[in-house]
């Protein structure tokens, strides 16, 4: 009989060397569609963050006075070397999150989506002149990178999320540490690895493998001077506080429950199609994925066995079989959770449909399977409504109108996301001025804005004034100087004591 295969250690970058000190704790990591732990991840010390941050702090004079230009081919020379091994990615994320491979290749596209945003950071970082402000003098702006920046990623998107924020980081002038999930955390040394390659200095770019002392490392290191953040409402309104505490820049990215409002005059095999991909994608585990069906009137008795049938047949698969639909959840505790909300839903009233708890996939007894799960007639006083489950759990709210469906959406303390179908234009025009959620889709169910325009919720689903990536990045990751300037001969003889007016 072979030995079992070692487990593999994966450790940290930090300063170009992939490193895992001796003593650090560790934590296992599991292939989720099959049970089987595929590696053990070392858990930073803050002597180990402390290391990371003075790498980056070290690095940072001469990135920062790197011309931007030059900084825009080192990162398209690291757009080159991800789209070579997108798939190399993808199957990275697939092994440790349980996500489709097809749906993983698609999370690495939009990760690539803000790299190419980030090539055209001398654009992005140009400031305003105006000449002759007063008498002799000129007054400009410029926008100059922070120093070191940090970002702190879930598990969800391992590929994705980093990309909303190290490649406008760095192409902006910073130098980054990203803390990764340790649920999933292969893929960050996989695109470190990259990061090289593409001709990155040194210090440029880190990652700490970690949990809460990492976080709390990186909070209370005075040399962070921001911090973004995407996962749990709990932890971002957290890493908000503490890192306003402690003076820094915090963009925190919470949680959310989204939102499909369905018209009776929408097309309902289209509406059927969207719900229950946005639903079960990814095993819901999105923080875009629709959990929640608005069915106005009669488009519920039109809607519903259309669903239920959907949600009977879905294909749960291992992820890396390529008609997979659905894969594992990410952990075995994750499938608990879930199934503690499926068992709330049922004591609350509502009415099961289709039930998931008890799926199984043949030949992968031991991976954490869900299959689909279907509520109809669930109320808004419900746990399954109120709270975020993030998994595969649609729940239907039977509503007499559109102004019932609108006054639930916004009543709601989450806005991340939310979506209307109908082909009612003026419902439309009404509905994406008065709904109180940060990213809106009319007939699109998972709204995920392009890499120009920036993603963000409102209310508890954000933390902090900017959304990610987009222009409100470059914003995030920079700080404005104003410049006024006049020369010798154009001052006039005397001291001045009143305010400064245009002359």
């Amino acid at each position: 009989m072979k030995d079992a295969s070692p487990i593999a250690l994966i450790g940290h970058y930090i300063n170009g060397q992939i490193t895992a000190p001796s003593g650090e704790k560790t934590q296992p990591v599991f292939n989720p569609a099959t049970g089987a732990q595929t590696g053990e991840v070392s858990l930073a010390s803050v002597q180990t963050v402390d290391d990371a941050v003075a790498a980056a702090k070290a690095a940072f004079p001469k990135w920062s006075n790197t011309p931007p230009i030059r900084r825009a081919r080192l990162m398209n020379n690291f757009l080159a070397l991800v789209r070579e091994h997108k798939d190399d990615l993808a199957r990275a994320i697939t092994v440790e999150h349980g996500k489709v491979f097809t749906d993983a290749q698609g999370e690495v596209e939009r990760g690539i989506d803000i790299i190419e945003f980030a090539c055209g950071i001398p654009q992005l970082l140009k400031g305003d002149y105006t000449e002759q402000v007063s008498t002799g003098m000129d007054n400009w702006t410029t926008r100059q990178a922070l120093g070191v920046v940090a970002g702190i990623t879930p598990f969800n998107f391992p590929v994705m999320v980093p990309m909303w924020m190290f490649p406008i980081a760095i192409a902006a002038g910073n130098t980054f540490i990203l803390k990764p999930s340790p649920t999933d955390p292969s893929a960050s040394l996989l695109y470190a690895g990259l990061m090289q390659k593409a001709g990155f200095p040194d210090g440029v770019f880190n990652v700490v493998q970690g949990d809460k002392v990492a976080v709390d490392a990186l909070l209370g290191n005075d040399d962070v001077k921001a911090v973004s953040f995407v996962g749990s409402t709990p932890i971002a309104n957290y890493i908000y506080e503490v890192g306003a505490r402690h003076g820094k820049r915090v963009q925190a990215l919470g949680g959310a429950k989204n939102h499909m409002l369905v018209m009776p005059d929408a097309d309902m095999n289209k509406a059927a199609d969207a719900l229950i991909g946005a639903a079960f994608g990814s095993a819901g585990e999105r923080c875009m994925a629709i959990s929640v069906a608005l069915l106005v009137g009669d488009a519920a008795d039109k809607l519903m066995p259309v669903l239920n049938e959907r949600a009977e047949t879905l294909k749960v698969k291992n992820g890396l079989e390529l008609d997979a639909e659905m894969g594992p959840i990410v952990t075995a505790a994750a499938r608990d959770r879930i199934k503690g909300y499926i068992d709330s839903g049922v004591e609350e009233g509502a009415d099961l449909l289709v039930d998931g708890r008890d799926y199984t996939v043949e030949g992968h007894e031991a991976g954490y399977f869900l299959g689909g799960t279907l509520f109809d007639n669930v109320t808004p006083d419900m746990k399954i409504y109120k709270e975020e489950i993030f998994g595969p759990v649609l729940s239907c709210v039977r509503v007499s109108n559109f102004a019932e469906g609108l006054q639930l959406i916004n009543d709601h303390e989450f806005g991340n996301g939310v979506s209307l179908f109908t082909r009612d234009g003026n419902a439309a025009r009404e509905f994406g001025k008065q709904v109180q959620v940060g990213m809106v889709g009319v007939n699109v169910p998972i709204p995920v804005p392009m890499a120009w325009h920036g993603f963000g919720g409102w209310k508890k689903s954000l933390f902090g004034d900017m959304h990610a990536y987009g222009e409100e990045g470059v914003r995030f990751y920079t700080k404005q100087k104003s410049i006024m300037q006049r020369w010798p001969e154009s001052i006039s003889e005397g001291a001045e004591f009143v305010m400064p007016t245009a002359k």
